[in-house]
């Protein structure tokens, strides 16, 4: 049994964003909805997996 701590990843994974519920958005026409918020979430996220994928071939 060891009492090493356990190994921190420097260079973990991106997570994806998590997708907002529907009732989140108030339907009132705002200038910045969730939804709009969650998409350039998922954008972002896409850009981050693409450039970790390229440092880690071996993944998936």
């Amino acid at each position: 049994m060891s009492n090493l701590p356990p190994r921190v990843d420097p260079d973990p994974r991106p997570q994806p964003p998590e997708k907002p519920l529907p009732q989140e958005c108030c339907e009132s026409g705002c200038p910045i909805c969730v939804f709009d918020l969650y998409a350039e979430e998922q954008r972002a996220y896409r850009e981050a997996l693409a450039a970790w994928k390229l440092r880690h071939p071996e993944a998936d």
